[in-house]
Formats: structure tokens, C-alpha cells, sequence
């Protein structure tokens, strides 16, 4: 477990830029934390690290699923069903891409054991980040 304080947005930016540079797939990370928190701009500054800072990486609320060449991103906020988790294709991001999952528990089953977990809590522009 590894505790990270970060001060303000650009700091999250620097921690997401330097974190996504040891990401190797096939890897999964969850972000968990209130809304709010930056689990859309970890993902998004993690993919445009990785795939050029013009990469256009819109939220995928309501798509629920963007790919970015060998990456994928989830959001899973509006599942309900876990069946509807094989239907968006995440049992094969898990075993092929460099897979960000925003609001993991309802895939907690179909995880691998080598998830990285960030968990983001804070207030104002603060944020503490707990890495599992």
C-alpha cells in the first residue's frame, strides 16, 4: 500500500503522467472515489500520456466504454448487471489492454488479483491517494 498526497490538479496530472509510464498490458486499474474526485482526469491524463496529449478523451459516462488503441476505458456507473459487463467487453480488456476502470465494485468478480487499486479521497482541490 503506497499513500500519496497531492496538492492540487496539476499534481494529479504529474502523478497520472509518471504512473501511466510503468503501465504494461495486460494491467487493470480501478479508480475509486466520490464524484469529483479525478477519476475521469487520472484516466484521461493516463491515455494521452500514453497515446499523444491531442488525444481526445471525452468521459465515457454514457458511452461507457472508449478505446484508445490497447486501452481501454470503462466507466461503470450506470451498470446494473453484471451480464452487462461481458456485453461492453471487459472480460477481454482485462486479459489484452491496459484497462482503467472508473466505479469498479460492480466487476469486482471478474478482476484479476493484480488489479492496481487507487483509491482518491480529498477536499477542495487536495486529493490523498491510497494504491493498492
Amino acid at each position: 500500500m503506497k499513500k500519496i498526497e497531492l496538492k492540487n490538479i496539476q499534481d494529479t496530472r504529474n502523478f497520472a503522467r509518471d504512473f501511466a509510464k510503468k503501465l504494461t498490458a495486460p494491467v487493470v486499474v480501478a479508480l475509486h472515489g466520490d464524484l469529483g474526485m479525478g477519476k475521469s482526469e487520472i484516466a484521461r491524463t493516463i491515455i494521452q500520456t500514453l497515446r499523444g496529449a491531442d488525444t481526445v478523451v471525452p468521459s465515457p459516462t454514457f458511452t461507457i466504454v472508449q478505446n484508445y488503441d490497447g486501452i481501454s476505458h470503462f466507466d461503470l456507473y450506470r451498470i446494473e448487471d453484471k451480464s452487462e459487463l461481458v456485453e461492453i467487453g471487459l472480460p477481454y480488456a482485462v486479459q489484452n489492454d491496459i484497462t482503467l476502470i472508473e466505479w469498479p465494485d460492480i466487476a469486482a468478480d471478474i478482476l484479476p488479483e493484480n488489479t492496481i487499486h487507487i483509491y482518491i479521497s480529498g477536499d477542495g482541490d487536495a486529493r490523498t491517494l491510497v494504491i493498492k
